[in-house]
């Protein structure tokens, strides 16, 4: 039980490391992610009190403001931090790159308008009369949304890769308001200095202290090889 406690431990930090690394260079972007992750915050304690609500603060706010930081605001070219074209970032990105986020957006979007032609959403659900009772359905359809694109890729995850894996992924989501408080608090003040970029001094020297340690190992067994 303690070594998978350490595994998933180690997996967890190593996804938020190359989420962060990866897909948080933008100044804006990161102010962005800590909007979302305040918004999120509050759409977790309205899960208590109106599930409804709480997934109208979570599509409306969160995930606009999340969404918008990574599609507008995150340079989309090579990525001379981390050495790695975009191409090669979405291929192994473990959650929802951007295509799939295009195709989980589109079904956020085409929800709304389908209850809106359909109220009782071909029979799947009581009629509600009224904006109100709409926008209440609406805002449950989108909380079942938001539930099933996370079991969605949790599952797949497990076929994919690992059981373990998915739970950690699945983990770090639900986590990451938490995280991205931490993690972005101070990035609007960057921002107002006019700082477009993180300079991710932090996530180079980490880069350059693992090259070393990888070319020390290499250099021991031919350092053997020469006695």
């Amino acid at each position: 039980m303690t070594a998978f406690i350490q595994e998933f431990r180690r997996q967890l930090a190593l996804q938020r490391w190359d989420d962060h690394r990866y897909y948080h260079q933008s100044r804006i972007n990161q102010t962005l992610h800590l909007i979302s992750a305040l918004s999120f915050l509050v759409a977790y304690g309205l899960l208590f009190i109106d599930p409804a609500a709480a997934a109208l603060v979570g599509w409306l706010v969160s995930m606009t403001t999340r969404q918008a930081g990574h599609f507008f605001f995150e340079p989309l070219g090579f990525d001379h931090v981390n050495q790695a074209t975009h191409d090669h970032k979405e291929a192994i990105k473990v959650g929802y790159n951007l295509r799939r986020k295009v195709v989980l957006l589109a079904a956020w979007v085409l929800l709304p308008a389908l209850l809106w032609l359909d109220r009782s959403l071909l029979g799947l659900i009581e009629p509600s009369t009224g904006l109100a009772g709409w926008v209440h359905d609406v805002g449950l359809l989108w909380l079942a949304l938001g539930v099933g694109g996370l079991l969605f890729r949790t599952l797949h995850l497990f076929v994919l890769k690992s059981p373990l894996e998915g739970l950690v992924w699945m983990s770090k989501i639900l986590t990451d308001p938490f995280h991205d408080v931490v993690l972005y608090h101070k990035a609007p003040l960057a921002l107002l200095r006019g700082e477009r970029l993180d300079p991710m001094t932090h996530v180079r020297e980490e880069i350059a202290r693992q090259a070393a340690q990888s070319g020390a190992a290499d250099a021991a067994p031919d350092a053997e090889l020469q006695r």
